[in-house]
């Protein structure tokens, strides 16, 4: 049986607010704004996912900020420059975000936490080991080690397309490798996803001991991000978690 994607396509409440980060028509976010307990909270960074590719973009993850929103934290889902063969404009559109995100948007606590989806949520491990101002990760499915997706060509080789010459520097892009980022990363995978193997993830936290895995029986790749699915209580466990860690 194929899996539940409507998650995908789903009409999603209006966010209160876009907000430009950069002069890039790609460098903007969909802010959700939380009730009064979001000013006790951390500013929660949505990344989607798509394999890193130019043709998806962060409308997937718009029912997943709304519904984040109405939990009672600020949300802000993050577009940014997804350019085959270019990652560094990618990794200056998140440091970017980051900084001007969290001052341009309202309540939260002051400090931020990044939840990120597929390739988002390999952005989310690798913004952790490269940004000080991050507190905790909430990984979804991440493509946590590039070398294994790599190894296996994911995606009709997703990786090598990402990275182009920037390949033959692996490490500067892996979360797998790079060192511990002394952060809590709290990462959830289904055992029955088919899009990003749930060996990435475990690879990734045999590696970082500040990374807790919690596998999800018979879970699928997108339920991660649809309120609607039965893993998503697991979801709100796990983002409470790390803003209590953040």
């Amino acid at each position: 049986m194929s899996e539940d994607d409507s998650v995908l396509t789903r009409i999603a409440p209006p966010p209160l607010a876009r907000i430009a980060y950069g002069s890039h028509a790609e460098q903007y976010a969909l802010v959700w704004q939380g009730g009064a307990v979001a000013a006790t909270r951390p500013l929660v960074l949505l990344l989607h996912g798509g394999y890193w590719r130019p043709a998806y973009d962060l409308a997937h993850m718009n029912s997943m900020a709304a519904v984040l929103a109405a939990e009672g934290w600020t949300v802000a889902n993050v577009e940014y420059r997804r350019i085959p063969g270019h990652p560094e404009a990618m990794a200056e559109d998140l440091h970017l975000a980051l900084q001007a995100l969290l001052a341009r948007t309202s309540p939260h606590n002051g400090r931020v936490l990044v939840a990120g989806f597929s390739a988002g949520g390999h952005l989310a491990l690798w913004l952790a080991a490269t940004h000080a101002s991050l507190q905790a990760v909430v990984a979804l499915a991440p493509v946590a080690s590039l070398e294994k997706a790599l190894q296996l060509r994911l995606s009709n080789d997703a990786v090598s397309e990402f990275l182009g010459s920037a390949a033959t520097t692996l490490t500067d892009w892996d979360p797998e490798v790079r060192p511990d980022s002394q952060r809590p990363a709290f990462i959830l995978h289904g055992d029955a996803d088919d899009t990003v193997p749930l060996e990435l993830s475990q690879r990734y936290v045999a590696r970082h001991p500040h990374a807790q895995l919690k596998v999800l029986p018979h879970t699928g790749h997108y339920a991660l991000i649809d309120p609607l699915s039965p893993a998503w209580p697991e979801v709100l466990a796990a983002m409470r978690r790390a803003s209590e860690a953040a």
